[in-house]
């Protein structure tokens, strides 16, 4: 899989194609994906940037579905327990999943300088820490991988 975020791509495509996706996973699932749910995840693919609580919350305010933090944190924790969102760690932010539906272990590409993310993927058990987990007898069920650096756009402004 191709990293998304940086290059250019049909963005109404990836937004319409991910949220239907992810509509049918939960009428499949028996999830709710309730009106909050569902519009803070449509923020979220709006675009290929970190949102933090607060922006979500907001946002959120702005267009009368709820003003108290844990609006926007239960809406994100249902997101990101589901695996339609991903949570930035190093952002204290959030990213919708890229790849919703598919079991992979995603790695996140950002930018300091414009906050866009791009979702790649590794392979953790693999490699280095993957060598390194298996010397100590320890399985690898989770990993966050973060990069931080200068995407091809903002590099390219600095060049001209």
């Amino acid at each position: 899989m191709d990293p998304i975020g940086f290059s250019n791509h049909d963005h109404a495509h990836c937004i319409s194609g991910n949220l239907a996706q992810i509509e049918a996973q939960c009428k499949a699932d028996g999830l709710q994906l309730t009106p909050v749910r569902k519009r803070v995840l449509e923020m979220l693919l709006a675009e290929h940037r970190a949102f933090g609580a607060y922006d979500i919350l907001d946002r959120l305010r702005a267009e009368g579905l709820g003003s108290q933090p844990p609006v926007a944190y239960r809406a994100l924790d249902f997101l990101v327990s589901h695996g339609f969102a991903h949570k930035i760690e190093r952002l204290n932010a959030f990213v919708a999943c890229a790849h919703p539906g598919e079991i992979h272990a995603p790695a996140f590409l950002i930018c300091r300088k414009c906050d866009m993310v791009a979702e790649a993927q590794t392979q953790p058990a693999r490699g280095a820490l993957g060598s390194s987990a298996k010397l100590a007898g320890f399985q690898i069920e989770r990993a966050v991988v973060e990069a931080e650096g200068v995407c091809g756009n903002c590099a390219d402004e600095c060049n001209t």
